[in-house]
């Protein structure tokens, strides 16, 4: 069983979020701490601790996740000027909510490397 998250409690509507994407795979919602002047954060709704836990079946939900950030670049007016996309794996490099999820940050220079 998945462990309880942040993240599944907005998927369930039990938290309240900015929701900017939905498809029957993916949701995407504004972050509540922004690091760049755009930070949305784009999550599978099957629920996979981080990319570790994705198997061979998940590929293209993988794809799907990309797929839909670009969707959304382009429909909030980031795509022209470029952003990146952010997937942390483990505590280390600063996961901090295990469910997966991407970050995608625009709107400032971004530095390289990144942290």
């Amino acid at each position: 069983m998945a462990q309880e998250t942040v993240f599944s409690k907005i998927l369930r509507r039990e938290i309240p979020a900015q929701i900017i994407f939905e498809s029957e795979k993916v949701l995407a919602f504004k972050d509540v701490n922004p690091q760049a002047p755009t930070h949305i954060v784009i999550i599978p709704k099957k629920p996979l601790r981080d990319v570790l836990e994705a198997t061979v079946e998940d590929a293209t939900l993988l794809g799907e996740l990309v797929l839909a950030a670009a969707d959304i670049a382009r429909a909030v007016g980031i795509a022209q000027d470029g952003f990146r996309l952010v997937i942390n794996t483990g505590a280390q490099a600063g996961q901090t909510v295990f469910h997966l999820h991407m970050h995608l940050l625009a709107g400032r220079a971004l530095e390289w490397p990144p942290g």
